[in-house]
């Protein structure tokens, strides 16, 4: 017997090696993982510093960078978006640069394939050649500073390079250029709006295409043929897969105001961005103090300038134009010879080359790209394979966004260091694509706003749909010329507002766009800001304001229905009672967007068919239109009987009870609008997987929607989730140019990007509450309350022999 028990007390021990030998492995793993955290304190060196810089972190993460050169500080900025957002800059290049298929597989080529065919790598070539000597020394600089880390961090990768299994490449100057090419293309939206029109020209006619794009109303607030033939075959279905159906667009606040109607007696400059939801958020805040560069504010990691925010003299925000700055153009090719096109003066070889596109796991892909006059072959990319498109016929995009000598980041170099509105309208000279509504304030007292971007002057039309590339009646023959862009200085006023708005009066000589945003958020602020006198605290009250004026406008138009039942009647007593605010704790918000949500389904899916998704949306001004101008929009064209906008209306609302009481019970009072309505930040890797999608994705409810000053806006045509909050202000800031060290800031998420880190999602709960920090205190002050200070040194001299 001894034997057998001395075999089991042999592999019981052994058993108990075995398991805290795995204990230890897993503990040294899950230390070595967290060694990707950056510290707070500590020393390296930095090729390329001239002197040691002094980076601060304050207790909730932000830097302040303390140099002795504007290059020097540049360096160390490079430095700490390396060492919180390396993954996030790592993803933006490969974006960019059409790479994500090398290290996420076949599922990232539709998306590599649009962009090798834009061909933005080899633009931001050309375009580094071309920038000011200045500006490539701060690109090379940065570049330096995030080299320093990778190279000089002695612990893991984020954690997403860990699942990867792959390691960065050194940071080169050109991929900080692809920052604002990426998000020219994000932001200038014609492209899509032509493609759903060319779609919607096999189903409708010319002028219900036109009535779905009701003109902007007037006395809303300014801030100063058939065609189906034409595109048969081409792939303009596989074109708008590219991105999800409805998906909100960019959007913006900001406004300023003088001097005479603030109680400070000096401006006030306000702004909040408006982009989709991810984990972290796109914007980082950061600090430098330089001999001749004392800025605080919005950067984007990755790019070495700030890109909102203040300096010693002046303050910026921006919002988008909206301006019509891309077009599509049909190309007809040459029966006899596909390498060529059709122009105005005769037949054109296509300009073409190869992409190779390295795919993990799996064999290359040989991608041809052919480009026209006009730009390049973007109907080639959903297949990725030329011919794709059919019947002898090609779609080339033109767009400011890919213009060689574009100088957009030389522009954000200078008004980093512009002194007064006369540097800043210099500096805005550069700025070339995405056209922005830039608005202004300084601490003489002035106020102002440019709407700066090239803007293409066209041989006839306005680019509402695909031209037609050979005849030449769509070409772009100039830019708007700048002097003659939309501005603003000290107006009478005393305040300058735009919330994506109309920019230019009636009567202006050029062609801006005709895709306004619905005037309810601009209406609004301005109703603020004229009720009395402006600080601090009533700026921060606008910025969280979640007054409806689209739930103001469109519910009367709605409520006078008859009601199916009891349900309805008692759901139509709350509605007429409710003030329009969108508060996350009322139930009212959740029942006029679902029934908004129906109603459009009533409106137009017999209309659009297939294509209805592509569409869904609120469409308030459609919706408007429909309901009191072109009410035979109401009728269901697929049953016999014709039906009023009266039954549809009561039709909607009975089918968006229906739903929600199948989600959340019957009793309506207990509904509440954040339910549903909840911010969520997903990562971009993470997000799915088990443990770790929930570990890194962040979630809370929200209040406000889609149109109100706070936004909050959704992607309606998602059947699961139609109403979450995944579009929005990702930053805040209000600039006090009576002291900009008062000036208060927040974003969302937090700093990191590495979700091991406490700043991760540190942040998040206070943007929802609308609530800031400051940036200005006094290094002392600072140091006193500082998560740690680290420190950049120049390299050592070689030792000599």
């Amino acid at each position: 017997m001894k034997g057998p028990k001395r075999i089991i007390r042999v592999l019981g021990l052994a058993a108990l090696w075995v398991a805290v030998l795995l204990l230890v492995v897993t503990a040294a793993g899950a230390y070595w993982v967290f060694t990707s955290v950056p510290d707070a304190d500590g020393t390296m060196e930095a090729a390329g510093l001239e002197e040691a810089v002094d980076i601060v972190r304050d207790a909730r993460g932000v830097p302040h960078i303390y140099a002795g050169s504007a290059a020097d500080a540049t360096l160390a900025l490079g430095f700490v978006h390396a060492q919180d957002r390396l993954w996030q800059m790592e993803m933006m290049r490969r974006l960019g640069a059409g790479r994500l298929a090398e290290v996420l597989g076949p599922r990232a080529l539709p998306r590599d394939r649009f962009m090798r065919v834009l061909g933005l790598n080899r633009l931001t070539e050309r375009q580094y050649a071309r920038v000011d000597p200045e500006v490539r020394r701060a690109l090379l600089s940065y570049a330096a500073g995030v080299n320093a880390w990778i190279e000089g961090h002695k612990g893991a990768l984020p954690p997403e390079f860990l699942l990867l299994r792959y390691a960065p490449e050194p940071w080169r100057p050109t991929d900080s250029l692809l920052w604002a090419r990426l998000m020219a293309l994000r932001l200038s939206t014609n492209r899509r709006d032509e493609i759903l029109r060319a779609r919607l020209a096999g189903r409708l006619a010319p002028e219900r295409i036109a009535e779905m794009w009701p003109p902007y109303p007037a006395g809303g607030p300014v801030t100063a043929e058939d065609l189906a033939g034409l595109y048969k075959g081409l792939p303009v279905d596989g074109l708008a897969a590219l991105e999800p159906a409805g998906t909100p667009r960019g959007a913006s606040n900001a406004w300023a105001v003088a001097g005479t109607r603030t109680q400070s007696g000096k401006p006030i400059l306000a702004n909040d961005p408006h982009l989709g939801f991810a984990a972290p958020v796109m914007w980082y805040l950061a600090r430098i103090v330089a001999p001749g560069l004392e800025i605080a504010g919005a950067t984007a990691p990755g790019v070495p300038v700030m890109l909102l925010g203040h300096n010693r003299r002046i303050a910026w925000g921006m919002t988008s134009t909206h301006g019509d700055v891309e077009d599509l153009f049909v190309e007809r090719l040459d029966p006899e010879d596909g390498g060529r096109y059709m122009t105005p003066g005769g037949y054109r070889p296509l300009a073409m080359r190869d992409e190779v596109i390295a795919v993990r796991d799996a064999d290359d892909v040989v991608l041809k790209v052919r480009e026209t006059r006009h730009g390049p072959v973007i109907s080639d990319a959903p297949g990725g394979a030329p011919g794709v498109a059919g019947e002898g016929r090609v779609l080339a995009l033109a767009a400011t966004a890919l213009d060689e000598d574009d100088r957009t980041v030389q522009a954000l170099y200078r008004l980093n260091r512009a002194g007064g509105w006369e540097a800043f309208v210099a500096a805005m000279k550069d700025f070339h694509a995405p056209q922005m509504n830039v608005v202004y304030a300084d601490t003489e007292g002035n106020i102002g706003f440019y709407a700066a971007g090239r803007v293409p002057m066209r041989r006839s039309g306005q680019g509402r749909v695909p031209s037609r590339g050979w005849t030449g009646e769509g070409d772009w023959v100039g830019f708007v010329p700048f002097a003659e862009l939309p501005r603003a200085f000290n107006p009478g006023k005393g305040r300058i507002v735009n919330a994506n708005n109309k920019v230019a009066p009636t009567g202006y000589p050029h062609f801006i766009s005709d895709h306004w945003a619905p005037p309810y958020r601009a209406r609004r602020i301005l109703d603020l800001l004229d009720g009395g006198s402006q600080s601090l605290d009533t700026t921060a009250d606008i910025q969280r304001d979640t007054l409806s004026l689209m739930a103001r406008h469109l519910l009367p138009l709605m409520l006078d229905i008859d009601p199916a039942g009891h349900r309805e009647r008692r759901v139509l007593g709350f509605l007429r009672a409710w003030d329009g605010v969108m508060s996350r704790h009322r139930p009212e918000p959740l029942i006029f967007a679902a029934w908004m949500r129906e109603l459009n389904r009533a409106i137009y899916a017999d209309e659009l068919g297939t294509l209805f998704p592509g569409f869904w949306g609120f469409r308030p001004g459609f919706t408007a239109f429909v309901l009191t101008r072109r009410r035979e929009w109401c009728d269901d064209i697929r049953t016999s009987p014709v039906e009023d906008c009266k039954s549809r209306i009561a039709a909607a609302l009975e089918a968006a009870l229906d739903q929600l009481a199948e989600r959340f019970g019957e009793g309506f009072e207990d509904w509440r609008w954040g339910d549903m309505h909840r911010a969520r930040f997903r990562h971009r890797i993470f997000t799915g997987l088990p443990v770790l999608g929930r570990f890194a994705d962040l979630e809370i409810a929200t209040d406000g929607g889609g149109y109100t000053v706070n936004r909050g806006a959704s992607r309606v045509a998602d059947p699961e989730n139609p109403f979450a909050d995944i579009h929005g202000p990702g930053y805040r800031a209000i600039y006090d140019l009576s002291d900009l060290a008062q000036s208060r800031f927040m974003i969302a998420t937090g700093q990191s990007g590495n979700p091991l880190s406490p700043h991760y999602g540190d942040l998040l709960r206070d943007w929802r509450d609308g609530r800031y920090m400051r940036l200005g205190l006094k290094r002392g002050d600072l140091e006193a309350v500082a998560e740690g200070v680290f420190r950049l040194v120049p390299p050592a001299p070689p030792a000599t022999q």
